[in-house]
């Protein structure tokens, strides 16, 4: 199976996350097939109370008109929780692909119910990443989904 060029960005993004020391989840935000922006959990990097990976590859796309974010697909490496989601709603971003959602379920039945289309990959690189950091940082992770 050819891999996504954009699912590999994200992916590429959450391994820089843990490389840094924080929480492997990477995303990035696609408008007329280019990267806009790009980002990854920051929260342990940078003391953040909201940089999850979505929430910093919108924050890196930068001031847009609602219009922009109406085109565009966000990829991210696990299913957003509700705060991402939130922000996915907010800006109508109308197609999110999603690496995989074993490890985390998110809210995607309200992201569904609200007219997003939704793709998960179940991609193994996505699963073995948080597979591997929730076992060994069980008490990081439960503090990132809020537990």
């Amino acid at each position: 199976m050819a891999t996504d060029p954009f699912m590999q960005a994200a992916i590429e993004e959450a391994e820089a996350g843990l490389a840094e020391g924080g929480i492997p989840i990477g995303s990035v935000v696609v408008h007329d097939g280019q990267i806009v922006g790009c980002g990854h959990n920051r929260r342990v990097q940078l003391g953040s109370a909201i940089l999850h990976g979505e929430m910093d590859a919108l924050e890196r796309t930068g001031r847009r008109p609602a219009s922009f974010y109406r085109e565009c697909t966000l990829y991210t490496t696990l299913s957003p929780c509700p705060m991402c989601t939130g922000a996915i709603l907010l800006y109508r971003i109308p197609r999110v692909v999603i690496g995989e959602n074993r490890s985390f379920l998110g809210e995607e039945a309200l992201l569904a119910s609200r007219g997003v289309e939704l793709q998960v990959l179940q991609d193994e690189r996505c699963v073995a990443l948080m597979r591997e950091f929730m076992e060994r940082h069980p008490g990081l992770w439960a503090e990132d989904i809020g537990e």
